[in-house]
């Protein structure tokens, strides 16, 4: 049995695992001159390689762009390879990267069934009036339209959150704080909205990617400075967010032990910009019942939390019990507080896994 994470912090890629009962940490550097996640999926596609002896019964990728065509999980084949990789220019921070780790597996395991989900699938059914932007609906159908992304996570909280003794039908608002953050308005269990759009770029500032942003910006920017679109896409991928708003790194954890101003002000704009998305889903919503914080940031972050519920508390009829918060408990609001404030743990590997089980267990009974 082997389990673990592997994750890029600053320059280094961390990981760690548990192999047969024994933990093993290590510590690398991302390849000089590479791209430092393709860098993070040779690691983990050796190390598999390395410790895992036996090929496992399938394989399953996280994909986060599925277009308008994959709503559901799929079993990769050669044409749906091909199909994925017209998908690139919609995500390409991270397409190509899941791509890579797709062909990686596919060297290392040739014969191993592959399963692709799509962090799109679970926006799929939401209303004509959150899918549009209000351009010719000629674009609309060439896909310029918003998709969403996180589903995965989303999925999964919504299947845990019968457990936390909320109602079917609550009206839910799940912020996914990682370096890549989005939030999800849900109701009966289904994405009613969601702050990421067209591109994963859309919504909230995340660690290096920039959020909402006035189109005009971009165009100022080409026309009047000179930029190339390669360079605007550099800066709005990899230069913007709370990496541009500091000027000292895209991680939360390095902002937050910075004695700095910058990094100061960039944590407060990100807890600033995540109410302000708050507010719009929960109008779209009529109401909200409960708020979940999950993903790295918000597992882990006691102060963006804080942040975020002290400027909620303002108009909303909640109140976060800061005892709970600072413990990391999973109920954090008091007994007073009128709406839910839950801290709940994602687990979109298992939530993938349990995919995976299911295609195996019809490809081998089928109805």
């Amino acid at each position: 049995m082997v389990s673990g994470q592997v994750a890029l912090q600053d320059t280094e890629i961390v990981l760690k695992a548990n192999v047969a009962g024994q933990a093993i940490a290590t510590r690398c550097p991302v390849v000089k001159d590479s791209h430092a996640v393709m860098s993070l999926v040779q690691v983990v596609a050796e190390f598999l390689a390395d410790q895992i002896h036996e090929a496992p019964h399938a394989i399953v990728h996280r994909v986060v762009h599925g277009g308008g065509s994959f709503r559901e999980p799929v079993v990769v084949t050669d044409s749906i390879r091909e199909q994925l990789n017209d998908l690139v220019d919609l995500a390409p921070l991270h397409q190509p990267v899941n791509l890579a780790a797709i062909d990686a597996m596919t060297v290392h395991y040739p014969d191993v069934l592959q399963v692709a989900c799509f962090d799109t699938a679970f926006h799929a059914n939401q209303s004509a009036l959150e899918t549009h932007y209000a351009l010719p609906q000629a674009l609309f159908e060439r896909g310029i339209r918003k998709y969403g992304f996180h589903g995965l996570s989303y999925a999964y909280i919504v299947s845990q959150l019968g457990a936390y003794g909320l109602a079917s039908d609550a009206r839910v608002v799940i912020c996914h704080l990682g370096n890549g953050a989005s939030i999800c308005a849900v109701q009966g269990g289904a994405s009613v909205a969601s702050t990421m759009g067209f591109t994963a770029v859309e919504g909230l500032p995340m660690g290096s990617r920039c959020g909402r942003l006035d189109p005009g910006v971009v165009l100022h920017l080409i026309a009047q400075d000179g930029w190339s679109v390669d360079a605007v896409e550099h800066l709005l991928y990899y230069d913007s967010g709370l990496k541009g708003l500091s000027g000292v790194s895209s991680d939360v954890r390095t902002l937050e032990s910075a004695a700095d101003d910058e990094a100061a002000f960039a944590l407060d704009y990100f807890s600033y910009r995540i109410n302000a998305e708050i507010g719009a889903l929960v109008a779209v919503l009529g109401g909200v019942d409960a708020i979940v914080f999950t993903a790295g940031i918000g597992e882990n972050s006691i102060s963006i939390r804080q942040k975020v519920c002290d400027r909620l508390a303002r108009w909303l009829p909640l109140q976060l019990d800061q005892v709970a918060n600072e413990r990391q408990d999973e109920h954090l609001n008091t007994r007073d507080s009128q709406i839910r404030v839950l801290r709940i743990p994602t687990d979109e590997n298992l939530y993938m896994a349990r995919i995976a089980k299911d295609l195996i267990d019809a490809a081998r009974h089928p109805l």
